[in-house]
């Protein structure tokens, strides 16, 4: 199994960025748990982060064929970017939204995910916990009956 794993603007300053939001765990961690969980399983994954929106759609556009499988941490273009939508939607990816706060207990605008019609399953306040279980429905999503 292939699986893109993509993050978007801000998320390179965990750690950093609101720990008592976000925690004090940074992106590199993340990273670490999540290529720990995926080797165990054998699952291939391909990470990218990305502060800029037309990159993350190049991202998505390159890879598509070799990764169908997508977990995406839009940050901030969840609330706005149909640009991704579309990507998403284009590339025909199976795809799982994860946001590692609650965003439905924070401010208003982050309760509105624009991407999140274009997935599977939305994921949200589960810490970095969130990316396995993504992991873990698109496994059953792919598994055969």
């Amino acid at each position: 199994m292939n699986i893109l794993v993509v993050n978007g603007p801000n998320l390179n300053m965990l750690g950093l960025r609101e720990p008592e939001i976000y925690g004090s765990s940074t992106y590199a961690d993340l990273l670490s748990i999540i290529r720990k969980f995926a080797e165990k399983n054998n699952i291939n994954v391909l990470f990218f982060q990305s502060n800029h929106e037309g990159e993350i759609i190049d991202f998505l556009q390159n890879n598509y064929l070799d990764y169908p499988n997508l977990i995406i941490n839009p940050g901030a273009f969840t609330h706005y970017s149909y640009s991704i939508y579309d990507a998403i939607k284009a590339c025909q990816f199976k795809a799982v939204e994860v946001h590692i706060s609650n965003i439905f207990s924070r401010e208003p605008f982050r309760k509105i995910s624009v991407i999140k019609d274009a997935c599977i399953a939305q994921i949200s306040g589960k810490g970095f916990e969130g990316y396995i279980e993504a992991i873990e429905i698109l496994r059953k999503e792919s598994s055969p009956l």
